[in-house]
């Protein structure tokens, strides 16, 4: 199985088409789900766990392969199924998400499948706050979900979202008119997000991709909309449905309209080839998600340069 992902490194040309490909398996029996291949480091037979004591019971144990100690999590148990009776007959994903890697239990693993962002579209509407899905799409004609992982990830042990006094009490004064797009499709993320932002006494907007971010964006330029005036920047993830991060950049920067805004991908898409894309699509920084200092610095250190472009054009 592990010479499924054999060409991951060949796959990197799809980013920056608004494709995408998914590695689908299946838990208890016939739903597939799907996961980002550009998430996934490997796929192999789940090895010999080790168990924690006193760990969160959808822990299975660790493993140990090449000389890193990996948390293998029950996928299954972590969505509300049933666990996966013997890890040894099932197969484990290794998969990096905000700086961390991680393996999660599956029973079975299918193939890959080559998708346009188009075809993954958000879940019905009071869908995302309430589970696990962060989308949905149709492969030979059945229904896939896509797992918001990010949310499974921070309800099993939480992330700190709360920002240092060194950043917050080293702010430019009259900051309160400044706003920030936020755009993420998952409910878990938007909200760490904007709790930073709150901690830096921002206003913000949030889209669920980078359509609605899109679309927000040029309905306020078609109405000259005052949000747009106090627009400080924009924070988009990267893969999304519909419409992907890189996307979103790319079209954001091609209009003249929105060519001078600032556009930070926050992303746990990690890595240096996503940081080069970033810049190749135009924009202004990446950032591997999520810690709460480092996103706030970001943003304080825009607001700075922000006071400073005002007070020179005054």
């Amino acid at each position: 199985m592990a010479s499924l992902l054999d060409s991951v490194d060949l796959r990197t040309q799809l980013a920056g088409q608004n494709r995408l490909e998914l590695l689908l398996f299946r838990l208890r029996g016939r739903q597939r789900f799907g996961i980002n291949v550009f998430k996934v480091r490997e796929v192999i037979q789940c090895p010999s766990l080790t168990k924690i004591p006193k760990a969160d019971s959808m822990v299975r144990g660790v493993a140990h392969l090449r000389g890193q100690t990996v948390s293998v999590v029950d996928l299954g148990m972590a969505l509300g199924q049933s666990h996966i009776e013997d890890p040894r007959e099932s197969f484990m994903i290794m998969s990096e998400y905000n700086r961390s890697v991680q393996g999660f239990l599956v029973n079975s693993v299918d193939r890959i499948v080559n998708m346009k962002w188009e075809s993954i579209m958000p879940p019905p509407p009071g869908v995302a706050n309430t589970s696990y899905l962060t989308a949905v799409t149709e492969v030979d004609g059945e229904l896939v979900q896509v797992i918001d992982v990010e949310k499974v990830l921070a309800e099993m042990g939480g992330l700190n979202v709360e920002v240092s006094s060194d950043i917050t009490g080293d702010l430019p004064t009259e900051i309160g008119r400044q706003h920030v797009l936020v755009v993420d499709d998952s409910h878990v993320a938007r909200k760490q997000i904007t709790r930073t932002l709150e901690q830096l006494g921002l206003t913000f907007s949030t889209a669920n991709n980078g359509r609605e971010g899109l679309n927000l964006l040029q309905h306020w330029a078609d109405n000259q909309d005052k949000a747009l005036d106090n627009l400080l920047m924009i924070i988009t993830d990267i893969e999304m449905p519909e419409m992907d991060g890189y996307t979103l950049t790319s079209e954001v920067k091609k209009d003249p309209r929105f060519e001078n805004l600032h556009v930070v991908l926050h992303s746990s898409l990690s890595g240096v080839f996503n940081k080069a894309l970033a810049e190749k699509v135009g924009a202004d920084r990446f950032l591997a998600k999520f810690k709460a200092d480092e996103l706030a610095a970001a943003v304080a250190a825009r607001m700075s340069d922000a006071a400073q472009e005002r007070a020179a054009a005054a």
